[in-house]
């Protein structure tokens, strides 16, 4: 998986090189190129941004600085995504559609924006990760780099992402390590039982209790099956809402 982020602070991802996504790059399994946009402005002081037309607050970027560097990475199999909030919200559906890709092209804003022209001619898609402003595109971009990376295979084990929240609608069930006690509060005796069937079946039932406690409005999309019905029937009975 490649990822061109074309930035203006391209020093904010070097939190990118640690950690998993840090063992991906190094195991060649993603690549992360930053593409600085101020090397394409060719205006002696480094100028990317300008007053608006019509006046306002703020400055915005130039359609020819950023045109300039996508031109510089785009293929023609890239699909070119802008982290405003004003695109669709990124769920984990869409962060598996977009783990089939080869090649992303990650754009980020900054001051008041970027000029609408180069936007309409280049973007294929506008993602957001909240309904929120932050000052640029960086730290959006870095979250679906890191979302997306994961569902790149070899990244992660399959074990390790087909059970986690928003994989299968139900958010995931709670998870336990050693010590077998800690601070009174003992790990739950099903846990340490090797009953591999009763454990899954505790594991299922947590998960629609943790789901209908926290994020009910999942449930909708879920296809429960008698038994599940009836187990939500008895929590809804026995645990309340958040």
């Amino acid at each position: 998986m490649q990822f061109n982020v074309l930035t203006l602070f391209p020093e904010m991802f070097e939190i990118c090189k640690t950690s998993i996504l840090g063992k991906a790059q190094e195991k060649n399994l993603i690549n992360l190129n930053l593409v600085n946009i101020r090397d394409f402005s060719e205006n002696k002081h480094k100028k990317v941004d300008d007053t608006p037309y019509g006046g306002g607050a703020g400055m915005v970027m130039m359609p020819d600085v950023v045109y300039r560097a996508y031109k510089s990475v785009k293929t023609e199999k890239s699909k070119v995504i802008y982290m405003s909030p004003q695109g669709k919200q990124l769920t984990q559906a869409k962060v598996q559609e977009l783990a089939k890709e080869e090649n992303l092209i990650l754009l980020c804003g900054h001051y008041e924006g970027i000029d609408q022209r180069v936007l309409d001619k280049i973007v294929d898609e506008e993602i957001s990760i909240g309904d929120y402003v932050l000052t640029g595109g960086e730290l959006p971009a870095m979250v679906l780099i890191d979302c997306v990376s994961r569902y790149v295979e070899g990244v992660l084990a399959d074990d390790s992402i087909k059970e986690e929240s928003f994989s299968q609608v139900l958010l995931e069930y709670p998870q336990y390590t050693r010590p077998e006690e800690f601070e009174g509060i003992k790990v739950p005796q099903i846990l340490l039982s090797g009953h591999h069937e009763n454990i899954e079946k505790w594991r299922k039932e947590k998960a629609l209790e943790i789901t209908y406690t926290k994020r009910p409005d999942l449930l909708k999309n879920y296809k429960m099956s008698e038994h599940e019905k009836e187990i939500l029937e008895k929590i809804k009975n026995e645990v309340p809402q958040s």
